[in-house]
């Protein structure tokens, strides 16, 4: 039997990651966090993280520049040991994300501000167990 799916939270905000923490245990699922400034400036290695967690889903959240964030979640997606996993974008502009991800097939699901923490929970659950929907990008 199959042990507890990893979910990755990637925010750069500390009560985010623990509201995230909170409510994705309560659904079941095993969460590691790691600040993405962090990961971007060098402090933390990506590669390490991901090797050490072996997460199949990944929360990340696009932030202002959204052009720089968005290229920088390309950069993630596009790592060796990251490819293949999906993504739940957070994000305070949900309409820029949309625009940003062209239909990307890694994005499972874009969720924009306020946060309904119940969706994120639920768009985690589908991207952790099945096939990507038809609409990708849901707001």
């Amino acid at each position: 039997m199959p042990g507890p799916i990893t979910i990755a939270v990637l925010n750069s905000n500390d009560d985010v990651v623990e509201m995230l923490r909170l409510a994705l245990e309560n659904a079941g699922f095993v969460v590691v966090s790691a600040h993405i400034d962090a990961i971007r400036r060098g402090e933390s290695s990506l590669s390490d993280f991901v090797e050490e967690h072996d997460p199949q889903v990944i929360v990340y959240d696009l932030v202002p520049p959204y052009d720089r964030s968005w290229r920088f979640l390309q950069h993630l997606r596009n790592a060796p040991n990251l490819q293949g996993r999906r993504f739940v974008i957070t994000s305070t502009n949900a309409q820029k994300a949309i625009e940003l991800s062209g239909g990307a097939q890694h994005v499972y699901e874009i969720i924009g501000k306020p946060y309904d923490i119940n969706a994120i929970v639920r768009a985690v659950q589908g991207a952790a167990g099945g096939d990507l929907p038809k609409d990708l990008r849901k707001v």
